[in-house]
């Protein structure tokens, strides 16, 4: 019997890898599914609105939010708080709703806790030097801070075992067919990764 449930797509990558373009081209290409909206307590950027591109709450207001277990999974990056309401994942669901979580590793494994059922992705670069040119050609950080999160993406890297697939994000579109595949149907056709670009990514085959 084919399960036809709203599938919990949980995608994760070390920064500069591509997981927010692929999350959002799922939302965008592929039917009954979003990207689910975190709670934040950072400033609101130029054009985001509040409840599309984040919840914009205080720092009170999340702390609240924690203290009544009401998140899947938060953390504090760079000052910041961030976080997954368990409500909106589970109104998604109700509604018929698959909902793919572009999260950090750590964020993963705490969503994993609340919904076992969830599909957890980590997403791959071709090589080392790729990602790092990623990075810089993002253009928002200066070079010190590159350094830092090519860094932080090296040991983000090794948590990849944790993960019930790897997709290796050096053809978009090839990435794409991959996760569609999953949110579809929970079954992907999903290409081995290569031991070369193991062995590069210091990844243990």
């Amino acid at each position: 019997m084919v399960d036809e449930s709203p599938v919990i797509l949980i995608v994760s990558a070390a920064s500069g890898t591509g997981k927010s373009s692929l999350s959002r081209a799922l939302a965008q290409r592929c039917e009954d599914t979003i990207v689910s909206v975190s709670h934040t307590t950072r400033d609101r950027r130029s054009g985001e609105i509040d409840g599309k591109d984040c919840y914009f709450v205080s720092q009170d207001r999340f702390a609240q939010m924690i203290g009544d277990d009401q998140f899947a999974e938060h953390a504090c990056v760079y000052g910041h708080y961030y976080g997954t309401s368990i409500e909106t994942i589970r109104a998604s669901i109700d509604a018929g709703v698959n909902v793919v979580l572009d999260i950090d590793w750590q964020g993963a494994m705490q969503v994993s806790k609340k919904f076992s059922e969830a599909v957890l992705v980590f997403l791959l670069p071709p090589s080392l030097q790729t990602l790092k040119q990623r990075l810089v050609r993002r253009g928002r950080d200066k070079g010190s801070v590159i350094e830092q999160r090519f860094a932080a993406a090296r040991e983000d890297l090794a948590q990849c075992v944790r993960f019930d697939h790897l997709v290796l994000n050096d053809d978009f579109e090839l990435a794409f067919e991959e996760l569609r595949g999953l949110v579809l149907s929970r079954k992907a056709s999903i290409r081995p990764i290569p031991a070369s670009i193991l062995d590069d990514l210091g990844i243990a085959g």
